[in-house]
Formats: C-alpha cells, structure tokens, sequence
C-alpha cells in the first residue's frame, strides 16, 4: 500500500463512497498541499487521448488565480465552484459549465488604490476551501467599499451561494482588535486558506514591490461563530506568507514559508519553515523553526525562502519505514529539506541543494510510493539539465544525495503542477499547464520525463502565473481569465 500522512484526503474518482462524495476540497486536493489524485484508468496511453471537453463551455467574469474546487454532496448537485478577482464566486455545473448560482461579493480592490502590486483588479486571489462537515464554502475576497479597503473572509452555503449569518469577518479589525497590526491597504491573500482541526486558516503576506507596513501573518477563525481566535505575526516588518499553498499540514503540526524580511538587524521570523499548532503559539525553541544561517543575505537580495508552501512528506527509508520531513524551494533556487521532528533553528542541520539558478515560485506537487518520494517543480532554469521547463527531484532522508535530479524535461510556463496515478501508485504522471507560456496543456511520465501528451493543439488563454490544475469527475478543469476549460479523456 502507497504511504499516506495522516490528515490527508484521498479522492477516489469515479467511485462511490464518501471521499468520493465530498469532492475536493482544498488547494491541491489535501492539507498536505502535495496534488496528487488518483483518476482510474488514466494510464499514459490514455493520457495521450485527452481533449478539450466540447460540451463544457464556462464563462466566467474576471481573471482567476484560485484553484477551483468541486463539491458533490452524496445525494446532492454536484458543482464546479470558481471564484474570480472581480469577488465573484461561481457555482458551475461539472459537465456543462451553466452556471447553477453565482455571488457577487463587494467591489475588489483597484490596484492603483493600494500600496503597490500586479493585480487590477483585486478580489479573490487564494483557492478557497470547503468545509464537507457542514457544506460552507470559506473565501478571503479583498473588497473596496467607497474608499475602505478590506481583506474579508466569507462563510457561503454551497446550497446556493448566500452568505450565512455572521459573516464576513474583517480582517483589519479582527487583528487590531486581537493586539496585531494589520493593513489591508498592504497586506496581501494569495494563499489557499485551510481547514484542519474544526478551525480555519488563513495566512497573508504583501505583495508585489514589497511596499510597507505588512507583516507575515497567520489566522485562525472559529468557523461556527466567525471570530478570530488567534493570530502569529512575524514579529520583524515582511516576512510575508505568499506561496499558493500557503499553510500545509501533515495532521498535527502547521506549516508555512516565510519571505524577506525588511530592514532587519536581528532574526525577526522571515526567510523561515514555521511549526505553528492551533492556537498559534510562538514557537520557542529551535525544533520549531529553521532558518539559513544566510537569512540576512537573502533579505537583502529578497531571494525569499518562501517561494513555495513547506510540504511535510515522509521519505521512505530502509526496512520499509520513513523518516519526517518537509521540503521547500526558495527564489535563491534552493531546495531546503528538514527534520520535521526537529526543524533546527538558525542554521539548523538541513539539506540544501542547488537546483535552479532561477527564481522558485510555484507550487510544488509530490508522488509518493513504499519505496521513493519524488518532487515534480517548474524550473526555467534548473541545475545539471539540459531540458528547460519542469524537474522531478527524488528525496532521501539526508546525505550527500538526499535531493537527487531525476529528470527535467522541456515545457513553457510558470504553471504548478499535478501528479495523477491509476491506483495511487501506478501510471504516475506529472500534468503542468503552460501558465503565461505556451497556454497548453501538458503531461509527462513521472518516472522518466518523456512527453505522453503535448496540449493537442488546445491553446488556453488567459491562464495565470502559477496557476494549476484541478482533477474531478474524471475531467481535467483549468481556470483563466473569463474563462473556465475542462479536458476529458478516454479510457483504455
């Protein structure tokens, strides 16, 4: 049997029975942010007949960097939800793309009345998340209401998108109210938010140009009553929180990747891998946190540690066992591996390897067997390839080889990849979309690289940087700007 991390959720397409029923819920398809997703029958012959479905055709209003999500309550309507930047959130349906409701949110944010950033407008920019326990859709929109601009998070039933009672919750004063300091003038949601525990999480950084205040942040919300019941602010100024996947979880602990810090004497929380648990405790001793010894250098080259989500995985080890680890990819083109027993403090033990000698920034995805775990990225630059585009790295527990290439291969795009396999183990492949490159479609074998399908000539406008894929309903759903795509394939 395939290892699993406890807490994550295992979706079985195609199937009956409750995971089936749920759908998926989270960025990346589990707290563990890892993509993986298992689609029987999609083997490499398969995957070589894949196309765009033709009675899907989803329009939707504004761009959109979420993932979508797929809800399908047992006995129920199953729906494609999309939320967009205009603060639009949409209920799809799965085969067809008719819109079965929508909700508008308030008006999202023009870029020229914020401090700084790429994004005009902005509203929706991190995946939301589904609660199954309850069939709440949770959303952090960023809203402009007559010149007060708002960070707000949303509680919608997915029955038909209406708000529920109590929410939204504003984030500013949430904060204030708690002793944090919080703008959202500054602070910027790009990442997904989490559901663990019976709590949710939301985390927060700045946003492009660095403009200040803001301050690396992570709440925690009590969903039935919508408050804030705690917050973890980095306590130098940066240290943002922007990687897609934002905040994993192995089903204990919580992790997230903190970025430069800014102006910074003394080790303040930024270019980090952070434990946290509910409650959202300091940590206080070195097991908690690890930090390069070259913090101070990679704030002043804002080469962010935190370019992608800490993913906690298990590396198989001999005898059939595994030692705890977590792996992130810095815009210093490092790939950091650590104890997730012990994550080792400011120049704690940790296995760094050069892999890119370009910027890391999209989310990762992982393939995990008895017997090896490997890393699938985008990488426009890699180390020791020939190949530009995407790399797979196979992890050991430490070692001289603890981080080892095992392919790259060639692709166009700033994309976060997917993982897929037949049976949880079997058929591996690696799908990216040429996001702001070749707008195409793409899937590798997992085990050696080779090409098994090529876009088919289907070019996606409108994809966004770091965009990914989400597998329901045994169909592929990519979103972009107005619009929504969806692939299907043919069994062998």
């Amino acid at each position: 049997m395939p290892k699993t991390l406890p807490g994550a959720l295992s979706i079985l397409l195609g199937l009956a029975g409750p995971a089936a029923a749920q759908g998926v819920v989270t960025y990346h398809n589990s707290q563990t942010r890892h993509g993986a997703y298992t689609v029987p029958g999609l083997t490499n012959a398969a995957a070589a007949t894949m196309t765009l479905d033709s009675n899907f055709n989803a329009a939707v209003s504004g761009a959109v960097y979420a993932q979508p999500l797929y809800w399908a309550p047992k006995g129920g309507t199953a729906e494609l939800i999309v939320a967009t930047e205009n603060n639009i959130v949409y209920a799809l349906d799965p085969s067809t793309g008719a819109v079965l409701w929508s909700r508008a949110l308030p008006t999202p944010a023009p870029q020229n009345q914020l401090g700084c950033g790429d994004i005009n407008p902005e509203g929706v920019t991190g995946t939301p998340v589904i609660d199954p326990t309850t069939g709440t859709l949770y959303v952090d929109a960023m809203t402009d209401a007559n010149g007060t601009l708002q960070q707000q998070l949303y509680g919608l039933s997915l029955t038909n998108g209406a708000i529920l009672s109590g929410w939204p919750l504003g984030v500013d004063a949430a904060i204030t109210k708690a002793g944090g300091t919080f703008s959202s003038k500054y602070q910027g949601e790009r990442s997904a938010l989490l559901m663990f525990g019976g709590n949710l999480f939301a985390v927060y950084g700045g946003r492009d140009g660095d403009c200040l205040p803001y301050k690396g942040t992570v709440i925690q919300v009590d969903p039935a009553s919508a408050t804030l019941t705690a917050v973890w602010q980095t306590r130098a100024s940066g240290g943002g929180i922007w990687s897609q996947g934002g905040i994993a979880s192995e089903g204990t602990g919580l992790y997230v990747t903190t970025g430069n810090t800014i102006g910074a004497q003394t080790y303040g929380d930024g270019e980090s891998i952070i434990q946290l648990k509910p409650g959202l405790a300091r940590p206080n001793t070195n097991a908690e946190f690890y930090a390069p010894a070259n913090w101070q250098t990679l704030d002043s080259q804002d080469l962010d540690l935190g370019g992608t989500e800490a993913l906690p995985v298990n590396v198989a080890t001999t005898g059939g066992k595994t030692a705890p680890r977590v792996i992130a990819f810095g815009k210093d083109g490092n790939a950091y591996l650590v104890n997730r027993n012990n994550l080792g403090g400011i120049g704690g033990k940790a296995d760094i390897v050069k892999v890119s000698n370009g910027q890391i920034k999209t989310g990762p995805a992982v393939y995990s067997t008895p017997s090896a775990d490997m890393v699938a990225i985008t990488n426009t630059n890699p180390v020791g390839c020939t190949q530009i585009g995407i790399m797979m790295l196979k992890l050991a527990p430490s070692g001289k080889s603890a981080i080892k290439v095992a392919w790259c291969a060639a692709y166009s795009g700033n994309g976060s990849p997917i993982i897929t396999t037949s049976d949880g183990t079997k058929d591996p492949i690696v799908w990216v979309v040429g996001a702001s490159g070749d707008n195409l479609l793409h899937g590798f074998d997992a085990k050696n690289g080779s090409q098994v399908f090529g876009g088919g000539g289907a070019t996606l406008s409108g994809t966004q940087y770091w965009g990914t894929i989400l597998v329901a309903d045994e169909r592929f759903y990519i979103a972009a700007a107005n619009k929504v795509y969806a692939f299907k394939f043919t069994k062998g």
